[in-house]
């Protein structure tokens, strides 16, 4: 899960939520159990985005960025999101996970073709007939960046210190909250012992950390990891450096077991404005941007030196209704309208929204008109609903559904209840997408007609109202995984804080028991076909019951130097994203426009990426936001 270009709000996974935890498709899962794939160690490779080589523009040396001439290669991405922490066991932002899965491995990966279960710090991987024991081999060649072994007991005591440390678990408990007991019977033998089965059990994705570093630490709720350096690691990239809202600096990991990336540095550097980035993209300070508009995208389509890459997204993109906020306990949270605790309400608010219109005139053909909960990416899980239970737009039946529930016009051409007050929504949006905005003054307008009033509230910081129950509507949006539990356990009555002051790791409120039974058969179903079933049942109980209503699927749009990377892999391979993978393929594999094939087992070579996440940009004066929610593609 690490997942958003976060529409949603900013949130921690709690280990409060059921047993299981996102990742690898159901069906290569299975195969893995069998015969895991025995990758040998190789060199970074780069098979996609292919650009000519073209001699460096002289802004290219400009600020530490680019292909200069046998000068160092550095990697730079423009960020906009704050850094929340650099702990693998509190981290929950996107940006703060991109930088862990460069720093850390996880057991399993996922293959930068399709997505399927690889091999990563676990070589080989089996199961008991029973499912509940799960024996990893860790593989002989991987080495911690200050030269000593990764072992079975490093992954051993990550895992241990989640289950029986409740800071620890903060971030990740989720993924050990059905572990009974976790051994490290020698130094390449990890063996793990389940309370039930787990269906995900190749999808752990918790960083490993070593063990001779963080059995030091004392209290985990206040370690962020952010002030020694470099930072002992095990992944591609070593981080060398860190400054708030500035810059994370990266040297490659020369004995990284797949091979050492191509350039001699990354840098993720912080701009708060998206036109900025854009702008230091052409003027070659940096040299990948992610979350273009379809402006900038047209724009920067005929620049010289500059590839945009539009390719199908893995996130959605919706409209969530407060569907009367509670705790565990009972208690009311926030002050959400009572009107949207009837489904017809709910359902007249979606029969009232042009999806078409949404598609064609903001994103402006940058996205898929949406359906069901998982984007059309994953086939396997990707559901849409039938044509007698589809709600398309449609006034007059929303118009119907609004005088069913007793709420009709009056002299004005209001919508009132019975007890005579307007019909009025308050809408959550993040002042610093675009999308929202528009899509708002959309809604206004065909709301309007109906009688319905809208007033939107734009915030930089949207965590707070939300966390709080303090909103009727709120635009949301996830990444989703290969595997997506996770995406759908947010929605469980498990998720839900345990008092109105809690942090539990609900989206939005939702505890529906139906969506609830549903989850915990799917959580144990080990047959592809048959649990890819359950989470279509489950996607169309939430789509039924009005609370999520899915708009679209934004493709990924964002844009590299061509004078600056000659290619660099994106996930899937055939037409995928390049920020916010499953993996740390994107600048891993990166090869610098001037690399010869006689560097090819060299080390890295520099350039400025630019990835300016969509998400809320939420200042770092602390880690205020620590405990708030977390997109699912915060989660990556």
């Amino acid at each position: 899960m690490d997942r958003r270009v976060p529409t949603g709000p900013i949130r921690h996974r709690s280990r409060f939520r059921l047993l299981l935890a996102t990742g690898a498709t159901a069906f290569a899962l299975a195969a893995a159990a069998a015969t895991p794939l025995n990758p040998a160690p190789q060199q970074a490779h780069a098979t996609t985005a292919e650009a000519p080589a073209a001699a460096p523009a002289d802004s290219a040396s400009d600020a530490g960025s680019g292909s200069g001439s046998g000068g160092k290669k550095v990697l730079t991405v423009a960020v906009n999101q704050s850094v929340d922490s650099l702990s693998p066991f509190l981290t929950t932002r996107l940006v703060s996970t991109t930088a862990l899965r460069l720093m850390y491995e996880y057991l399993t990966n996922y293959d930068v073709k399709d997505g399927h279960t690889i091999p990563g710090l676990a070589s080989a991987w089996k199961s008991s007939s029973s499912k509940l024991t799960w024996t990893f081999t860790i593989r002989k060649n991987a080495t911690w960046s200050d030269g000593q072994q990764v072992t079975a007991d490093d992954a051993a005591w990550t895992f241990n210190k989640m289950m029986t440390d409740s800071a620890a678990a903060t971030a990740n408990g989720s993924f050990t909250a059905n572990f009974k007991k976790v051994t490290a019977p020698d130094a390449r033998t990890l063996v793990v012992q389940l309370k039930k089965p787990q269906a995900t059990m190749t999808a752990l994705d918790v960083p490993i950390v070593p063990k001779h570093i963080w059995e030091k630490v004392g209290d985990f709720s206040k370690f962020n990891n952010d002030k020694q350096f470099p930072v002992v690691g095990d992944g591609p990239f070593i981080l060398t450096d860190y400054k708030v809202d500035q810059y994370l600096k990266f040297k490659p990991n020369k004995t990284f077991w797949r091979g050492a990336p191509k350039f001699d540095e990354l840098d993720f550097k912080y701009y708060k404005d998206n036109d900025a980035a854009v702008a230091a993209l052409q003027k070659g300070e940096v040299s990948f941007v992610q979350g273009l508009t379809p402006a900038q995208a047209a724009a920067l389509k005929t620049e010289k030196n500059i590839k945009v890459n539009d390719a199908p997204g893995r996130r959605f993109y919706a409209l969530a209704t407060n569907p009367g906020a509670k705790a565990k306990n009972g208690k009311k949270i926030g002050d959400g309208n009572p009107a949207l605790l009837d489904p017809r309400v709910r359902k007249a608010l979606f029969a009232a929204t042009d999806t078409k219109t949404i598609i064609d005139k903001v994103f402006q053909g940058h996205a898929v008109e949406g359906a069901g909960y998982i984007p059309p990416r994953f086939s396997s899980y990707f559901w849409k609903p039938s044509a007698s239970q589809k709600i398309s737009y449609d006034p007059a039946r929303a118009a119907a559904l609004l005088d069913q529930a007793g709420y009709k016009k009056n002299g004005d051409g209001k919508r009132v209840g019975k007890d005579g007050k307007p019909l009025s929504f308050r809408l959550l949006c993040h002042a610093t997408d675009p999308n929202d905005k528009a899509i708002g003054q959309y809604m206004q307008e065909w709301w309007g007609k109906l009688g319905i009033g809208l007033k939107m509230s734009c915030l930089d910081n949207v965590s707070d109202p939300w966390l709080a129950g303090q909103y009727d509507l709120a635009f949301d949006g996830y990444s989703v995984n290969p595997d997506p539990d996770y995406v759908l356990s947010i929605h469980t009555c498990a998720a839900l804080p345990d008092t109105p002051k809690g942090t539990g790791s609900t989206d939005n409120f939702i505890c529906d028991k139906k969506f609830d039974s549903l989850y915990a058969q799917q959580a144990v179903e080990y047959n592809p076909a048959k649990r890819a079933d359950l989470v279509k049942q489950m996607e169309s109980r939430l789509y039924d019951t009005g609370y999520m209503n899915v708009m679209a699927y934004p493709n990924a749009v964002e844009a590299y130097r061509t004078d600056q990377i000659k290619s660099i892999d994106t996930m899937p391979l055939a037409a995928g994203n390049i920020w916010g993978q499953d993996g740390y393929w994107s600048f891993w594999s990166a090869v610098p426009a001037d690399h010869s094939a006689s560097k090819s087992s060299g080390s890295s070579t520099g350039l400025v990426i630019g990835i300016v996440a969509a998400v809320v940009v939420i200042g770092l004066g602390g880690f205020v936001a620590l405990r708030r929610r977390s997109t699912a593609e915060d989660r990556e």
